[in-house]
């Protein structure tokens, strides 16, 4: 049979591995030997599922979006991880690895972040914990989503900008990386998405996958079954989709749809489509699809949400994408905030800007009456309402 999930060797398909400096396989080999183990065990499951349920809010509800299913005459479903504490599906993650850091004895946190809400997720969890927590952010970013480094602050984080490169989340993963590398010992670096060298991918996917197990149960209440016929997702790095996906990656009744950024459209030089654009190569420890020049250099990518302009793609999405599994869309900035506006003023909900991404889809991409789609609603848009008043001139 066919899976979409990593083999033992930490691949999907062709895409993944560990591809990582000589001074960080230490790290890396110490956590790729005891992750499933540590995850497996029932107190840590315990402790996981407690914490998810008590203090994130989970299960967070499936939402039956009705003015925006008689609009596209399709059933809609909208999985509410805008409703998570800190408001994005991040905290699932970041709940999970500070779980892990305990057990392997580790006591000074570090990650990366664009849109800034794993940084939050990150400094949340450090502060329940008592840990020394640094967050690495991209200066362009630090500048756009000011509430986010103003909340990871307030909960205790130190916030370190990055200012080489474009100054955006592949700069900031560059200098986590950096740190980690400098400070091997006592440090575990929480990496935000479904990328990473082997066992990141995996592991995120793992911490995420409570999505889909929630979307399934939920489903069955509402609907009598509990496969969808689609499911929805935008993806930057991917994790809101990995986890949104786990669960329905090996059965090809449920369809896989991936929202990627067109920024100013996918040939205008200033994009985020990473499968429309990308050629097989390393970013960030894995082998994966990544915008690059012909001479292998790194193409700076652009989207007006600060979560989705990463210039690669999870190798989890790389290999739905490569193997024909998933299908990938992109979508323009135009196109997201008006979506993003149109949701706010038939449902009441005011997406994130990734999310609005995924929901721009409906205008071209048609479904039939009697199609259940869930979209993943994968975060709320508070932290973006300075873009959408920039944008609209509210």
């Amino acid at each position: 049979m066919t899976t979409y999930n990593v083999n033992e060797n930490g691949y999907y398909g062709e895409f993944g591995g560990a591809y990582i400096p000589e001074m960080l396989y230490p790290n890396v080999e110490e956590l790729r030997k005891t992750y499933l183990q540590i995850m497996r065990e029932p107190s840590f499951q315990k402790e996981f599922r407690s914490l998810l349920r008590e203090y994130v809010g989970r299960p967070t509800p499936l939402y039956f979006a009705k003015r925006f299913s008689e609009k596209y005459n399709t059933k809609v479903y909208l999985k509410r991880e805008d409703l998570c504490h800190t408001g994005a599906h991040k905290v699932n993650n970041t709940i999970g690895q500070i779980l892990l850091a305990k057990r392997l004895n580790k006591t000074r946190i570090i990650a990366e972040t664009g849109a800034g809400q794993h940084g939050v997720a990150t400094a949340t969890v450090c502060a329940l914990m008592g840990m020394e927590c640094i967050v690495y952010m991209g200066a362009v970013d630090i500048e756009r989503q000011a509430p986010n480094v103003a909340r990871m602050k307030m909960l205790g984080a130190t916030v370190i900008p990055a200012t080489s490169g474009s100054k955006t989340l592949k700069d900031a993963t560059n200098e986590a990386i950096r740190d980690w590398i400098n400070n091997p010992v006592d440090t575990h670096y929480i990496i935000g998405s479904v990328v990473g060298p082997h066992p990141y991918p995996d592991m995120v996917a793992r911490f995420q996958s409570i999505i889909s197990e929630e979307i399934k149960k939920q489903l069955m209440e509402k609907e009598g079954v509990e496969n969808p016929a689609y499911v929805v997702a935008c993806v930057g790095g991917g994790s809101n989709a990995a986890g949104a996906y786990y669960h329905y990656l090996d059965d090809p009744s449920v369809g896989i749809i991936a929202v990627e950024a067109a920024g100013k459209g996918v040939e205008s030089g200033e994009s985020a489509a990473t499968s429309a654009l990308g050629k097989i190569g390393i970013i960030h420890g894995s082998k994966t699809l990544l915008m690059q020049t012909d001479d292998g250099q790194i193409t700076e990518p652009y989207s007006i949400s600060a979560g989705l302009d990463y210039p690669g793609v999870g190798p989890m999405h790389a290999h739905l994408f490569a193997s024909g599994r998933g299908e990938f869309i992109s979508v323009t900035d135009a196109d997201a905030m008006q979506a993003g506006l149109q949701l706010s003023k038939l449902e009441g909900i005011i997406p994130a800007i990734e999310t609005s991404h995924a929901l721009a889809i409906f205008n071209d991409r048609k479904f039939k009456p009697e199609d259940i789609v869930v979209v993943n609603l994968s975060g709320r848009g508070d932290k973006d309402l300075n873009t959408y008043i920039d944008y609209f001139n509210f």
